[in-house]
């Protein structure tokens, strides 16, 4: 080094202290200190010998260690380490200690760790969390959306692209719908799940409003469908926290693997049907999957057969059906309501709130986990479904009663009075018009004693025995207009043919 001769020169040549070397040559004083106390022990005048280059002047004031002639220290393969780990109830430091068993002279547990870990930085980005075999299944919708044309019209619409990741293998599933929608989220995980064929424990999803409520990384509020879905398939659902990408970076990275290497190459392609799309998608995402990763030097397919499968739980029998949930408190005539149609539940709850469960054929009726009801959905929009069984005896429900209620429209006028009678006489129960002859009275607070009692006048008149033709004829004010009069009946006439001709019962005449 030539610094070395440097400072020799400076000292042993011209005399300067210690402190002035170390100035000039830009070095500490101790590192001039240490140079001097080395070149004295060797020997060293100034000038230097002649034949004397620097390399050898460095070697003689710092010569290599002598070898000790030990062999190197084994080393376990850590890609095998990094597959133990994950498998549940697996240490670094169980492993260490059967490594220990195996090579007496190898590496203590903290050289170990150490040496591990360096490994570990400069394999692929997946290394950097370790997940258990099976465990966590990361789900979330792409940033890109893919392309539909309608062949019909030409219309082009937009769809969103499901993606999940599994969290030890990384295997990846991604499928287009047509929207981020409650139904459309729930139909994404079955799917999920059948695509790989076996469920994990733990779900890790965004903070998606179709399925979070509340984002609380430690206590969170799911949707009822939601939490439905996951009690179905005996999941634990953790959602991400809020800005807080780390918490699934496997999902993170799937989504920019299907971005990139799925999205991207059909960015222009033209795609008439959702399962068309979604038959190129599956193509490239199995192409991804099979596809060998630097780190583990193994494919996602590869290291899901090895490590997540044999960890997953089988599927159920039998498919998840998509329910719809909804809160609704029970009414005086002891129903609830959905989609217009009404379902009986015990008259005792009456004035309870509940939540209705809706799937394709059924709809429950709940009070926290306890189910109060179960009905076939009905098919019209209207009417009532009740069981006996929830009817109370004489047909009371609650406080209301046929006479009260009569009671309570006769105050109102001779109208109204007639009007409760013969929505009451239009009923099978009478219980089934109670809310209606309730809203109609109730009327009278917006609208005033005497134009509730002109309106049920006009209802009565015309036949329209129901809430919201009263409403509406108060709210149009057509309780003072008079009722149009039914047109005459058309003359007997050989050129009139009648209804009964376009039925089909009367001959054509010639």
């Amino acid at each position: 080094m030539k610094k070395i001769r440097e400072v020799l020169r400076l000292k042993l040549g011209k005399g300067a202290s210690t402190r002035q070397i170390a100035s000039s040559c830009k070095l500490s004083v101790s590192t001039v200190s240490e140079y001097l106390y080395r070149a004295g022990a060797a020997g060293y005048s100034w000038p230097l010998p002649e034949d004397l280059s620097d390399e050898d002047l460095e070697r003689s004031l710092f010569p290599p260690r002598p070898k000790t002639g030990e062999p190197p220290r084994p080393l376990p393969d850590w890609n095998d380490v990094r597959k133990d780990l994950s498998r549940k109830g697996v240490t670094l430091l169980l492993l260490w200690r059967e490594y220990k068993a195996k090579h007496p002279a190898g590496y203590g547990y903290a050289r170990f760790a150490d040496l591990y870990s360096a490994w570990e930085k400069k394999t692929d980005l997946r290394m950097l969390q370790r997940h258990k075999a099976g465990e966590k299944l990361f789900v979330d919708y792409s940033g890109l959306t893919a392309r539909v044309i309608d062949p019909q019209t030409g219309e082009v619409r937009e769809v969103q692209v499901f993606v999940s990741a599994m969290g030890s293998s990384q295997k990846l599933f991604a499928k287009a719908y047509e929207g981020q929608d409650l139904k459309n989220w729930l139909l994404a995980h079955v799917e999920a799940f059948e695509f790989y064929g076996a469920l994990p424990e733990v779900l890790v999803p965004d903070n998606l409003k179709s399925g979070v409520t509340s984002p609380c990384y430690y206590e969170p509020g799911l949707t009822k469908a939601y939490a439905d879905l996951a009690h179905f398939y005996d999941l634990t659902v953790l959602p991400a926290r809020v800005a807080t990408p780390r918490d699934k970076a496997k999902v993170e990275n799937g989504v920019q693997q299907v971005e990139r290497w799925v999205l991207a190459p059909i960015r222009d392609r033209e795609f008439f049907s959702l399962s068309e799309l979604n038959e190129e998608l599956r193509r490239l995402v199995d192409a991804l999957n099979s596809r060998l990763m630097k780190g583990p030097n193994a494919s996602r397919d590869e290291l899901f057969k090895e490590e997540d499968l044999p960890a997953m739980r089988p599927l159920p029998a039998s498919r998840y059906s998509f329910a719809e949930w909804k809160s609704a408190k029970v009414a005086p005539d002891y129903h609830v309501e959905f989609e217009g149609h009404r379902y009986s539940v015990p008259y005792r709850l009456v004035g309870n709130k509940v939540d209705i469960r809706i799937s394709t054929n059924v709809v429950e009726v709940f009070q926290g986990s306890k189910k109060l009801a179960s009905h076939a959905r009905a098919v019209r929009r209207r009417g009532f479904t009740t069981q006996d069984a929830h009817m109370p005896e004489n047909h009371k429900a609650g406080q209301w009663t046929p006479e009260r209620l009569t009671k309570w429209a006769e105050k109102t006028g001779p109208e109204a009075s007639l009007f409760v009678s013969r929505v009451l006489a239009s009923k099978a129960h009478k219980e089934h018009g109670h809310r209606t002859i309730l809203g109609v009275l109730r009327l009278e607070k917006s609208f005033g004693k005497d134009r509730l009692e002109a309106a049920c006048q006009r209802a009565n008149t015309i036949g329209a025995l129901s809430y919201s033709s009263v409403k509406s004829i108060l709210d149009k004010k057509l309780e003072k207009v008079e009722p149009q009069p039914e047109p005459p009946a058309l003359p007997l006439h050989g050129n009139v043919r009648g209804a009964a001709h376009f039925q089909g019962d009367v001959p054509c005449a010639n």
